[in-house]
């Protein structure tokens, strides 16, 4: 106990401000229809109330059956609230076709609503209703760490609000260009006050992943009443994250929700200030004109087939897109306003950079075609662009000029530095006092040609390249239509180039594997951050690309165990285990054992800085010692980098190993004893001639005593350190 009031101690001094993590608590429940059954076809049916599973602050339902659902809470203080629809906003999901739209494709999902600390649910039905589910989650409140990211506005990032990492289903999925913002509210009760609001996210997380099946809370990014903005889903706010916000349009859109209902309630100064910043930035750093109006392919939902062109507004409400009442009248009347708002927050401002071919491309007489670069400023400003050689760093071509739009060609063709149509060149055009915009000009994910490269992933996709035998190496697979010569780039994460693993090998036809430790070609050490893999197949002039997420690192590394077994029965031997591990970097850390199913013992969740950090377990699980079984020490670290986790396996037991005797044969010059142990132990024989110890299985087993020994002792231990009682034998004739 005093090595982990020792890690505690420490834990404290190097973070005082820092605050456990608060648990999520989810569970699903199918509600019973019995007894409503004969009366579904009616116009309303009310089921009586019933109890929750434990106190919940947020409800979500999914139901099957054209019908709807209503549902009322009662608060742990005995008040019902009013009747609210399950699914007022049923649009809010991903894409369709995608993974996340296919796991709970056979429910109508509701949405989550925040009831705040509530007690017990009553339904009622409109119309048929076949099955009805309620999610229940318990999201308590605690106190927050606030991030303000480099050049945004102030946000509370993930980690600053408790987003669980652990439960995220997939990397994140990225979109080539954001045409524009989609605004939310996220339905629930407006009263919550501002410690509530990261308890609020962290509910509908859970319930977006845990009951809905997505990979990660839906929105990009969410607003509270009291102005504070907080980061949605991973992948960096900054970044074409595609969401689960809007089905149809996830693929071109940035989603931002205000906590809260806005049907009646106007939104707050607070939140239609932070609001606008907000959107000015995220629309700024894409280079969309929060005026503009621009018309976007849908991707497929009840309202817009797929492929139908929408002309929508770049700061759009989430009704604009889908048949829903989101955000409520109050707030959706607002958007013109932020929308001017917005526009004058952060001036001057580059918009809508585009090159035409995007790429560069052969001409009909084997050169290269001229690039048509254009973009258009806030105002007249002097502007420039710039051709870079991304391998080499060198410029390659350049133009300037004055006014509020940028026109100008670049023919690689007209001379100056040489120019190759397989090499990778980056346009950067800037114009005074505005932001500038970035255009790649080569495409490292093209749609495969016939030659066929899919199914590339990183198995798995973190790489801790610290030598402790644990996610040291990464397993590069992908399918090839036909035989090709194969390389693979290590790109990051704005596709520049960092390395390469693999240079050019032949793979035949089918499927295909390359074993990654972490070094390249180059020699490079590659430093701790999230990555892609460019994986280029080639067959003559033929290429086909695919690449895939993969993240490095080694924050987390060298969990040992004292013993893999402990006997705390008090003594003396073998009543605790040390549990060792080294962090690189400073994380929020967790230490657990955890049964099947279940945590038993949470013996440390704190921050921790670098270093190697020590902690004993002594078998209690709060006041009481725990039973005898199998148990898991997990260690846990979170950065921005997610949570990583190291597994050791923990035996706890205190019960004897049990010796008996089955016979003695005596025949021949070297005695034996056949004997049977209840497990695996150390024995040790004692006779005349001295001691001696072997190591035995379970059951059945032969000990050979030297030859004229008259007296024998035998004494068995269990890795445990329990000592079974002693055997003693004579063997005079």
């Amino acid at each position: 106990m005093l090595l982990r009031v020792l890690i505690l101690a420490i834990a404290a001094a190097l973070c005082e401000t820092a605050a456990a993590p608060a648990s999520v608590q989810v569970t699903g429940r199918d509600e019973p229809l019995a007894g409503a059954r004969l009366l579904l076809e009616e116009t309303q049916v009310a089921l009586p109330p019933r109890s929750a599973p434990f106190r919940f602050d947020l409800v979500g339902l999914h139901w099957q059956g054209p019908g709807t659902v209503w549902f009322r809470t009662r608060s742990t203080g005995g008040v019902w609230s009013e009747w609210h629809e399950a699914s007022p906003e049923s649009e809010d999901r991903p894409d369709p076709g995608t993974g996340e739209a296919r796991r709970r494709s056979a429910w109508r999902v509701g949405n989550p609503w925040w009831t705040g600390s509530s007690s017990a649910i009553q339904y009622r039905l409109e119309g048929r209703v076949e099955r009805l589910r309620a999610y229940f989650v318990s999201s308590p409140p605690r106190r927050e760490r606030q991030l303000a990211t480099a050049s945004a506005p102030a946000v509370v990032s993930r980690a600053g609000w408790g987003a669980d990492e652990s439960i995220v289903r997939a990397p994140p999925s990225y979109a080539p260009r954001l045409e524009l913002a989609i605004v939310h509210h996220t339905a629930g009760a407006n009263d919550y006050g501002p410690d509530e609001s990261a308890a609020i996210i962290r509910a509908i997380q859970a319930y977006h992943v845990k009951a809905n099946g997505w990979n990660d809370i839906g929105y990009n990014l969410l607003v509270d009443r009291y102005g504070q903005v907080f980061e949605g889903r991973a992948g960096g706010i900054d970044r074409n994250v595609v969401g689960a916000h809007a089905a149809g349009f996830n693929a071109v859109s940035t989603g931002v929700a205000v906590l809260g209902s806005y049907g009646d309630e106007d939104v707050t100064e607070q939140a239609e200030a932070a609001l606008a910043s907000v959107l000015a930035w995220r629309l700024d750093v894409a280079h969309v004109d929060p005026s503009s109006t621009p018309i976007v392919s849908s991707g497929g939902n009840g309202r817009f087939p797929r492929g139908t062109p929408v002309q929508l507004r770049a700061i759009s409400g989430h009704r604009d897109t889908g048949d829903t009442a989101c955000p409520g009248t109050r707030l959706y009347d607002r958007l013109p306003v932020l929308a001017e708002t917005a526009a004058g927050i952060g001036m001057p401002k580059l918009y809508e950079p585009r090159a035409a071919p995007a790429t560069l491309a052969a001409d009909s007489s084997g050169g290269i075609q001229p690039i048509v670069f254009t973009a258009r400023s806030s105002a007249p400003l002097s502007w420039s662009v710039t051709v870079l050689d991304e391998e080499t760093g060198s410029a390659v071509a350049s133009g300037s000029g004055y006014g509020e739009s940028v026109l100008w060609t670049w023919d690689p063709g007209a001379g100056g530095a040489p120019v190759d149509l397989e090499g990778h060149y980056v346009a950067t055009l800037a114009a005074e006092g505005a932001r500038p915009a970035t255009i790649r000009l080569w495409n490292p994910s093209p749609p495969a040609p016939a030659l066929g490269l899919s199914e590339l992933r990183a198995e798995p996709a973190v790489l801790t390249p610290n030598g402790d035998g644990d996610g040291d190496t990464v397993a590069i697979s992908f399918e090839l239509a036909a035989a090709a010569s194969v390389r693979i780039r290590l790109l990051d994460e704005t596709g520049g180039r960092v390395a390469t693993i693999l240079r050019e090998r032949s793979f035949p036809a089918g499927a295909a594997r390359v074993v990654w430790d972490g070094s390249t070609t180059e020699g490079t050490t590659l430093s701790d951050g999230r990555y892609r893999l460019a994986v280029r197949a080639r067959q003559g002039t033929t290429t086909a690309v695919s690449s895939a997420p993969v993240v490095i690192d080694r924050t987390l590394g060298g969990l040992r165990l004292s013993r893999t077994a402990i006997s705390p029965n008090g003594d003396g031997r073998k009543d605790t285990v040390e549990i060792g591990f080294e962090l690189v970097r400073p994380a929020d850390v967790r230490v657990l054992v955890r049964r099947p199913g279940r945590t038993v013992a949470t013996l440390a969740a704190v921050p921790l800085a670098a270093g190697s950090h020590r902690l004993g377990w002594d078998g209690q699980a709060g006041s009481s010692r725990v039973a005898d079984g199998s148990y898991t020490v997990v260690v846990e670290a979170r950065t921005t980098l997610g949570l990583r986790r190291l597994r050791s396996a923990l035996r706890v037991d205190s019960a004897r190993p049990e010796l008996t005797i089955r016979r003695v044969l005596a025949n021949g010059s070297v005695p034996r004893i056949r004997l049977w142990l209840s497990e695996r132990v150390r024995l040790r024989v004692w006779t005349d001639a001295g001691a001696n110890t072997v190591e035995r299985e379970a059951g059945e087993q032969l000990v050979s005593v030297p030859a004229g020994a008259t007296r024998v002792r035998l004494v068995a231990w269990d890795a445990a350190g329990n000592a079974s009682r002693p055997v003693r034998l004579s063997l005079r004739p």
